[in-house]
């Protein structure tokens, strides 16, 4: 059984569709990434997989349960970890996680072991008692997910775990997200705006205007674009577009300020590139440059933009749907 099942799963706010026909699956212990740019409809789907909102049509397994008819096991038996803080800065580590114990009914017995356990996991053993304020912000993200972990769920939702931390930071916690599928054989979903951090993901969907343009692991994304890139930037980039295009008979983009190629062997276009615009007049290639396709460059092909460097906070989120579920009334 896959830990999570959709099928044609539709969600409208009055005229407007945040998410239309989605269908996919995860299987059971995978590292699963949702990527997509603002407004795209990936916040509305994972939302209405934790039941905290309802579908408009279709349906949503998790862990076998349906999300409409039995949320309550569904909240059972998945952990969240929200992109905004949510910890109670004025208690301890020690207190934060047994207030969450409570919530979801963990025995006394079960909650000293476990408490243990996912201290442990996230490093924090040592700082159980100390106040939430004193730590840092990838101490709370650490703390975050340990309390996500202590009642033993079966499915993790992830909303950009490392959202404003520094590269370091973010690197110890995908160290501590991998031992944690490892250790404790466990779905992860996750949503991320770094898409150097979607490499870690087994499959990863990509989202666009409310629906799933790609879905594969991220090889092969990347094989769709086909090729290498080759980025430059020229005196005079119009020109050079046109010069290229008829030179190359190939298709060339202006993303931004660079001129950009994708060619089966960019070693050996790079020669007829210099040639073609050294043809007087010359344009003069200020910057050349040659790379393997990333997920960027899959990005941009597939959705025609680069993805935001920030996601909204989920609190300008609601108040979007807010706006638009009060226009609808």
């Amino acid at each position: 059984m896959n830990a999570i099942e959709v099928r044609e799963l539709v969600k409208k706010f009055g005229e407007f569709t945040a998410v239309d026909r989605v269908s996919f699956s995860v299987e059971q212990g995978e590292i699963f990434g949702f990527l997509g740019p603002n407004g795209a409809g990936k916040t509305t789907t994972i939302n209405m997989l934790c039941t905290l909102l309802k579908p408009t049509a279709g349906t949503a397994l998790v862990n076998g349960y349906d999300v409409v008819r039995h949320p309550y096991e569904v909240r059972q038996s998945i952990g969240l970890v929200f992109q905004d803080p949510s910890l109670d800065d004025q208690l301890t580590a020690e207190e934060n996680l047994r207030f969450h114990a409570m919530l979801y009914g963990v025995s006394r017995r079960d909650y000293e072991q476990r408490r243990r356990e996912v201290l442990e996991l996230v490093g924090l053993s040592d700082r159980a008692q100390s106040l939430v304020r004193t730590f840092s912000g990838g101490m709370k993200r650490r703390l975050e997910i340990a309390r996500g972990l202590l009642h033993h769920p079966r499915v993790l939702f992830l909303d950009e775990p490392t959202l404003g931390l520094d590269p370091q930071t973010r690197h110890h916690i995908w160290d501590y997200v991998r031992a944690l599928r490892d250790r404790e054989q466990i779905t992860i979903f996750l949503t991320t705006h770094y898409l150097e951090e979607a490499e870690y993901a087994d499959r990863i969907a990509i989202m666009d205007h409310g629906q799933i343009v790609a879905l594969d692991t991220p090889e092969g994304l990347k094989r769709r674009v086909g090729g290498d890139v080759v980025r430059l930037h020229t005196s005079d980039n119009q020109q050079a577009v046109l010069r290229l295009r008829h030179a190359l008979q190939t298709d060339v983009l202006l993303d931004s300020n660079e001129i950009v190629l994708r060619v089966p062997k960019g070693d050996q276009t790079i020669p007829q590139i210099m040639r073609a615009l050294g043809t007087p007049p010359a344009i003069d290639v200020l910057s050349i440059n040659l790379r393997r396709p990333t997920l960027d460059d899959v990005f941009v092909h597939l959705t025609g933009k680069a993805i935001r460097d920030t996601e909204a906070s989920t609190t300008e989120r609601l108040r979007q749907m807010g706006r638009i579920h009060g226009r609808a009334r």
